[in-house]
C-alpha cells in the first residue's frame, strides 16, 4: 500500500522539479523500436504543460513512466530517466511515487474499484493511513470540485461515461500529489463538464504550488488553461517546448505538417489567411478570432480601397461561402429518403431508474445522424439499443423493417455495425490482423482472400506495421482506428459510432472523419453519438438533441445551433467556430459559417 511503501524513504528535494524527463526512449516488450524514442522536459510548480503528438507518438506511454507504472506494472525498458521531486521512478515503487504525481488515466474503468463514489474517492487517502478526518475531507473536497458531492453514495456504474472521468479525476485531487497527470481528461464530458473539469483545474494551478501535465486533443477548451507546450513528432521525439505564443501561434504551420490538433480558430484563421485576411498573432480563441476580423475590413474592400488609392498591392478576394465538398451543400435538413431506423415508445431501465423514456426516432436511408446532449442524457444507451448491443423490447426499434429484438448476432451484424465508446470493449483476438480476420472469417470466405481484405483495411488504417500487436498494446488512437476497422469489414448499410474522434490526432480524425463522408455517400447510413460540437456543425446533416432520456429536438446543424434556448436546455454549447463568427458585425458574409470548409480561402 503506499503508506507503506513510502516508509524509510528520504524526504524529496524541495529544489527538486516536480519532474524531470531525461533522453526517455520507451521500448514495449516484444516490440524493436522505441515509442517515444527521446522525451526530454522538466515540470516545475506553476507550470501547465499540454503535451502534443500524433496519435501513437507514445503521449500515454510516456504519462505511465511518470509514476512508476511503466517499468513496475508495464513491461517495457526505458533508457535515460525518469524522475519525480528528484526520485528515479525506476528505482522508486509506484507506491512511495503516488504522493508525488497523481494519473488520470484515458479510460477512467482502468481505475475505479470500489461500491460507492464517497469510498472510491477515499480509497487512495486511506491507504496513505491518513487519519479519518483528513480523509473525508479530501473526499467531500474532490467531490464537490468535479459535481459530484451529492451523487456520493452511488454506484459508479451508475455513471455516465463522463460521470466515470470526472470522478477518476476526483480521485487524483484527492490524493493531494503535487504533480497532476491527466491523460483526455474531457474526452468522455459534456460541454458543462469540460467547463467544470478546466474550472477546478484552473483553480489549482492558479495557486502556484502544483504542476499539470496535460495530454489533450480538445484544444478549444485546453488552450486558455496552459502556459507551456511540449510537441512530439511521429516517433515519439520531442521537437518544440515553449509558451503557448511561441508554439501554437508561431509554429502553427509546422504543428499542422506534424497531423497534431490545433484549436479551431487558429484553424480557420489560417484558412482565412490565405483568402487575404490578415492575423498578427494568429488566434487560438474564438474571442481572439472575432476580434482580429471586426478590426479589419474584408479582403475585397481592401482591394477596393488600394485600387481607389492606386496602389500596385493586390490581395485575394474571398472564395466561395460554401465549398463544393460540403456534406450540407444541396441538403435541408437531412435526407427524404425511407426510415432505414425507426424507433418507436422505446423506454429501458437500469434497474428502477429510467434510462430512456418512450424515446421516438426516424433514421433515414443515407443520412448522417448525430446524436447530442449532456452526460447522462441517454445517447450511448440509445445507440446501443439501434445496434442491439442492448436488447430493446420488442416492436420498439425496427432496422430495414426488421425487429431488432428478435435478430440474432450474425443478423443484428450485417445490418448494423457498431464502435464503442472504449475500444477495447469489442475487440476479442490476440493480433490487429486477426481482430480484422474475424468477421471476415465468419462470412466463410477463403484465407487469401481475407489476408488481401484484412491488409488492404489496415493499411487504410494506418496500422499494417501493427498488424502482429496485440489490440491492447495499441494506443488510444490506434485502438480507435481498430475498433472502426472491425465494424467496417462486414460491410453492413449502417454504422454506429460512440464518439468516433476520441483519442485522434487531427490527421488521423480527419481521415476517419472523410472515410465515414466517403462511405455516407456511398449510401452507409452514419450514426454518431459526440460532444464535439465542431464536429456535428462539420460533418452531420442532422441532428438529434437529448435531455433526461427523451429525444426533444431533431433538425439541421444550423436549425439546432440557432435555437439558443434549446443549446442551454440540453447543456450543450456552440461549436467554437460558431462562437466566433455569429457575433460579426464587420464581416455579414460570414456570421452564418459554422465550417471550416465552408469559410474562403483553401486548406490550410
Amino acid at each position: 500500500m503506499p503508506g507503506d511503501g513510502s516508509r524509510g524513504v528520504e524526504p524529496p528535494d524541495p529544489r527538486a522539479p516536480l519532474l524531470r524527463l531525461r533522453d526517455v526512449a520507451i521500448t514495449h516488450e516484444g516490440e524493436d523500436a522505441a515509442t517515444p524514442a527521446s522525451v526530454s522536459f522538466e515540470v516545475a510548480r506553476g507550470d501547465v504543460v499540454l503535451l502534443l503528438g500524433p496519435s501513437g507518438s507514445g503521449k500515454s506511454t510516456i504519462s505511465l513512466a511518470m509514476n512508476g507504472l511503466i517499468p513496475h506494472a508495464v513491461p517495457a525498458a526505458i533508457a535515460g530517466s525518469v524522475e519525480v521531486a528528484g526520485m528515479d521512478t525506476a528505482t522508486h515503487t509506484v507506491a512511495q511515487l503516488s504522493t508525488h504525481v497523481g494519473i488520470v488515466f484515458q479510460d477512467p474503468d482502468a481505475q475505479l474499484v470500489t461500491g460507492t463514489l464517497l469510498d472510491e474517492v477515499s480509497f487512495g487517502p486511506e491507504n496513505l493511513r491518513l487519519p479519518v478526518p483528513e480523509v473525508l475531507s479530501r473526499a467531500e473536497s474532490g467531490l464537490r470540485r468535479m459535481g459530484l458531492w451529492d451523487r456520493r453514495s452511488e454506484n459508479p456504474d451508475r455513471l455516465s461515461g463522463g460521470g466515470r472521468q470526472r470522478l477518476a479525476i476526483a480521485c487524483a485531487l484527492a490524493m493531494g500529489a503535487p504533480l497532476l497527470v491527466l491523460d483526455e481528461p474531457t474526452a468522455n464530458l459534456d460541454p458543462q463538464g469540460i467547463d467544470d473539469v478546466y474550472a477546478a483545474l484552473a483553480e489549482l494551478a492558479a495557486s502556484g504550488d502544483r504542476g499539470i501535465v496535460l495530454i489533450e486533443h480538445n484544444l478549444d477548451a485546453a488552450v486558455a488553461f496552459v502556459n507551456r507546450v511540449v510537441v512530439m513528432d511521429a516517433e515519439g521525439v520531442v521537437v518544440a517546448d515553449g509558451s503557448v505564443d511561441d508554439i501554437l501561434r508561431d509554429r502553427a504551420d509546422e504543428l499542422l505538417e506534424l497531423g497534431v490538433w490545433l484549436p479551431t480558430s487558429t484553424l480557420a484563421a489560417l484558412r482565412l489567411r490565405s483568402a487575404g485576411y490578415r492575423f498578427d498573432p494568429l488566434p487560438v480563441t474564438p474571442d481572439e478570432l472575432r476580434a482580429a476580423l471586426d478590426s479589419q475590413p474584408s479582403p475585397a474592400a481592401r482591394s477596393a480601397e488600394q485600387r481607389r488609392l492606386g496602389s500596385a498591392e493586390d490581395s485575394a478576394a474571398p472564395g466561395p461561402l460554401v465549398s463544393a465538398d460540403s456534406p450540407h451543400a444541396g441538403v435541408a435538413g437531412g435526407r427524404t429518403g425511407a426510415p432505414r431506423i425507426e424507433v418507436r415508445g422505446l423506454t429501458l431501465r437500469r434497474r428502477k431508474t429510467a434510462v430512456l423514456s418512450d424515446v421516438s426516432l426516424d433514421v433515414r436511408d443515407g443520412e448522417f445522424l448525430a446524436i447530442v446532449g449532456a452526460n447522462g442524457a441517454g445517447k450511448t444507451t440509445l445507440i446501443q439499443a439501434v445496434a442491439g448491443v442492448l436488447t430493446p423490447p420488442r416492436g420498439t426499434v425496427h432496422v430495414d423493417g426488421l425487429d431488432v429484438a428478435r435478430l440474432d448476432e450474425r443478423a443484428l451484424w450485417s445490418h448494423v455495425g457498431f464502435v464503442f465508446q472504449n475500444p477495447e470493449h469489442q475487440f476479442i483476438a490476440a493480433s490487429v490482423f486477426d481482430e480484422i480476420a474475424h468477421g471476415l472469417r465468419r462470412q466463410q470466405l477463403d484465407e487469401a482472400e481475407i489476408e488481401t481484405r484484412t491488409l488492404a483495411l489496415l493499411d487504410r488504417f494506418g496500422l499494417r506495421e501493427r498488424a502482429h500487436v496485440h489490440p491492447f498494446l495499441l494506443s488510444g488512437g490506434q485502438k480507435r482506428r481498430l475498433s472502426v476497422g472491425t465494424a467496417l469489414v462486414a460491410g453492413a448499410p449502417v454504422l454506429a459510432l460512440d464518439e468516433p474522434t476520441f483519442g485522434q490526432d487531427r490527421a488521423r480524425a480527419e481521415e476517419l472523419l472523410t472515410l465515414l463522408r466517403d462511405l455516407n455517400r456511398d449510401g452507409t447510413t452514419i450514426i454518431v453519438v459526440t460532444h464535439d460540437m465542431q464536429l456535428v456543425a462539420e460533418h452531420a446533416d442532422r441532428v438529434a438533441v437529448m435531455e433526461a432520456g427523451r429525444v426533444t429536438a431533431t433538425g439541421s446543424p444550423a436549425e439546432i445551433f440557432a435555437d439558443a434556448d434549446l443549446i442551454a436546455r440540453a447543456g450543450l454549447r456552440l461549436p467554437p467556430l460558431a462562437r466566433a463568427l455569429a457575433p460579426l458585425t464587420a464581416h455579414p458574409s460570414l456570421t452564418a459559417i459554422t465550417r471550416v470548409a465552408d469559410l474562403p480561402g483553401g486548406e490550410p
